[in-house]
C-alpha cells in the first residue's frame, strides 16, 4: 500500500494555520504553534529522547513560508526565525491524526516544567 500523497498545502489566517489535504481525502488543519513546538528539527527533538526540548511562548508564532524539500517533505519558516525542521508527508499526516493528543501532551509538558504558551523559554 502506498503512502497517502499530499494534494494541497495552504497557509491560512496569515500563517497561523497550515491546511494539508491528501489523495485519500484526509485533511488536517494544523496550528503554527503545534508545528513549531513539535518541529522534527534536532534543535527541538535533540539527538535522543532525553535531549528533547519543550518550548514555551509560541502561542502567536506564524508560518512565513512553505518550501518543498525534494518530493517527500516541506521546510516551514516561522516568524521566530526557526527554519530547520523538515516536515515529511508522513510526519504531517501523523501529526494531523494525533494533534489533539500531541497538543494536550505539550500543555502538560509546559505545566510540569514551569513554562507557558505566552512567555518564551525552553527546558
Amino acid at each position: 500500500m502506498e503512502e497517502p500523497w499530499p494534494t494541497e498545502i495552504r497557509l491560512l489566517d496569515q500563517g497561523r494555520f497550515l491546511e494539508i489535504s491528501f489523495d485519500d481525502e484526509a485533511s488536517s488543519m494544523l496550528s503554527a504553534e503545534l508545528l513549531r513546538v513539535r518541529s522534527p528539527s534536532a534543535e527541538v527533538q535533540g539527538h535522543s529522547q532525553k535531549d528533547q526540548k519543550t518550548i514555551g511562548g509560541k502561542r502567536d508564532v506564524k508560518i512565513l513560508s512553505v518550501t518543498p524539500v525534494g518530493n517527500y517533505a516541506v521546510r516551514l519558516d516561522f516568524d521566530d526565525s526557526h527554519r530547520t525542521g523538515i516536515y515529511t508527508w508522513r510526519y504531517l499526516r501523523t501529526l494531523g491524526e494525533t494533534k489533539e493528543l500531541s497538543f494536550a501532551a505539550y500543555l502538560d509538558e509546559l505545566s510540569r516544567k514551569g513554562l507557558n504558551r505566552d512567555q518564551a523559554g525552553e527546558k
